[in-house]
């Protein structure tokens, strides 16, 4: 059952979502569209005896931008996910997250964790996902966020569903509604696009495993 705090029980989205300091994202079917991608790489490239397996994933562009938009508002991102990916590193590595969690199959265990290392409460958090492995920190954060293909059951325990699917801009949508309603999203925007801004400048530059 959901955590039970009267106080929060009365909130609109948009309340919830002007306490938030850190947003936390799943990343298959969140920060991607959920495909999974499996390919051998043969043995005579890795020099090992037998050939290693490597996990592609797509990532959107727009998601990325709203990370650095989070930032300049103030906020902490990072992911929990169940499977461990070193695409997910090299893209976690890119964006700067505060946090990156990957092999967690109970992934409240690693929002305890980070509870006690920001020293914030449940409150102060938005999670964004789309599966029932969501359900248990959706059930307990601030501020949940369903992603537009996000199951059913999921989407019961939001607070808001953003109108992309996951991949296609989902996590900026997450990120640019709460910006909104802490009524920062249009100055996050002119500091990122500022010249003389060398923050905005140093986030995502790209250069994934080089």
């Amino acid at each position: 059952m959901p955590r039970y705090n009267e106080c929060m029980a009365t909130l609109t989205a948009e309340d919830r979502a002007r306490r938030i300091k850190l947003i936390l994202f799943d990343v298959d079917g969140v920060l991607t569209d959920g495909s999974i991608w499996v390919f051998p790489v043969p043995a005579t490239f890795t020099g090992g005896a037998a050939p290693n397996m490597v996990e592609p994933k797509g990532f959107n562009a727009h998601d990325g931008a709203g990370i650095s938009l989070a930032r300049l508002g103030g906020m902490k991102c990072g992911i929990i996910t169940k499977r461990v990916s070193d695409t997910v590193a090299i893209r976690a590595r890119d964006l700067k997250l505060e946090y990156v969690y990957m092999g967690q199959s109970y992934k409240m265990q690693a929002v305890r964790e980070i509870l006690e290392k920001e020293s914030i409460e449940l409150d102060d958090i938005a999670y964004v996902g789309d599966d029932v492995i969501d359900l248990p920190v959706m059930r307990e954060v601030g501020l949940a966020i369903a992603v537009a293909n996000a199951r059913e059951h999921v989407k019961s325990a939001a607070h808001y569903v953003t109108p992309s699917r996951g991949g296609e801009g989902a996590g900026r949508d997450a990120i640019e509604f709460i910006l909104k309603a802490k009524g920062l999203l249009s100055q996050v925007i002119e500091r990122y696009i500022d010249e003389g801004n060398p923050i905005a400048a140093s986030m995502d530059i790209g250069k994934g495993g080089l």
